[in-house]
């Protein structure tokens, strides 16, 4: 059976939506961040990069969100588009657009936002992200405003990786961040109302994570202060 390593943020998020989606059989195996799991010799066998999503399929090992997406779509032939040279260019140029834009920028948006020692000057960062965060969702905006979905009229794992990040906009870039794009929150809420997107959000609840951020967990949050780099 296909194993799930995963935690409640947003990357693991989209994965889950897949599994339930696509009535894939898994066991969920929850990798506690803010106790350091994702650091143990075990689990950096599976991703040495000590980051969840990961999944281990019968022996087939994948990380990374999108490519596991793409790698689990490929797999099933499901929530993918038609199958055309076009239509598959469109499906990595915007999945690729979501992997090294919509997710980083946002991820860097939340902590620097939420996170960052207060006692350090973080305003050149904050705003670049909160910039780039913003002009992302922009063009994200645009292609929906002509689209039904990011891939046509199709509903793609594109959309799945998309809602992972897009749903927790006002928690990186502010209450108001999805008003301010109808047609992004328009799909957001379209697919936060599927019954497998509130499994794929309860799948969490099952399972007790460590919910303070206390020394220990920024210990683990803040490594790189610990690591002097040349």
């Amino acid at each position: 059976m296909l194993k799930f390593y995963f935690n409640g943020s947003p990357n693991p998020t989209k994965v889950a939506l897949f599994l339930e989606e696509s009535g894939l059989s898994y066991a969920p195996i929850a990798i506690d961040t803010r106790k350091g799991d994702q650091f143990k010799p075990e689990f950096l066998q599976i991703n040495p990069n000590g980051k969840v999503p990961a999944i281990d399929d019968d022996g087939v090992v994948v990380f990374d969100s999108n490519a596991i997406l793409l790698y689990l779509a490929e797999k099933t032939g499901k929530f993918l588009p038609a199958h055309t040279p076009a239509s598959r260019a469109e499906l990595l140029s915007w999945l690729m657009f979501v992997a090294t834009g919509v997710g980083p920028y946002s991820g860097q948006a939340v902590h620097f936002k939420h996170f960052a020692p207060k006692d350090q000057n973080h305003d050149y960062a904050h705003n670049r992200y909160q910039y780039e965060g913003h002009r992302h969702f922009k063009i994200l905006d645009d292609r929906l405003a002509k689209h039904s979905y990011m891939v046509g009229d199709t509903y793609t794992i594109v959309d799945m990786a998309l809602w992972g990040w897009a749903r927790m906009a006002p928690f990186a870039f502010g209450d108001d961040a999805l008003t301010k794009y109808p047609n992004l929150k328009r799909l957001v809420d379209e697919i936060s109302a599927r019954p497998a997107a509130q499994r794929a959000l309860a799948l969490k609840d099952k399972f007790t994570f460590k919910a303070e951020l206390d020394e220990e967990a920024r210990d683990f949050m803040f490594r790189h202060l610990k690591t002097k780099v040349a």
